[in-house]
């Protein structure tokens, strides 16, 4: 498990990395034999790699083998799942001003800060 300073820490570089609106991009490694499990990567800007501090700060488990976040369950875009948990980690009480709009109000909630896409 993350402990409580590399967490935090990990949260000090994602504000620096990441701001509201930033889009997220997720790369699948790995699907189990089951579907139930998936190893996923996290880039941000410039072929940025963040699947290290994504770990620590959602407290997440990375597979030695691929590098991706090990990530369970199906049933559902499991990349939009992490980058939904991120936003709501890294701004819980909300971005300070809206990054958006959904269902045509402004929007400030902190699991919709960041755009996600796959690679």
């Amino acid at each position: 498990m993350t402990d409580k300073s590399q967490r935090n820490e990990s949260l000090a570089r994602l504000h620096e990395i990441l701001k509201p609106g930033d889009t997220v991009y997720t790369v699948l490694r790995h699907v189990s034999a089951s579907g139930m499990t998936r190893h996923i990567s996290v880039i941000a800007g410039e072929c940025n790699d963040i699947t290290w501090y994504v770990m620590h700060a959602l407290g997440e488990r990375r597979s030695d083998k691929t590098g991706g976040l090990v990530i369970g369950g199906c049933g559902m875009d499991m990349g939009f799942h992490v980058v939904y948990n991120l936003g709501r980690t890294m701004w819980p009480d909300g971005t300070p001003e809206p990054h958006g709009r959904r269902n045509g109000e402004p929007d400030s909630d902190g699991g919709y800060a960041l755009k996600h896409r796959w690679l």
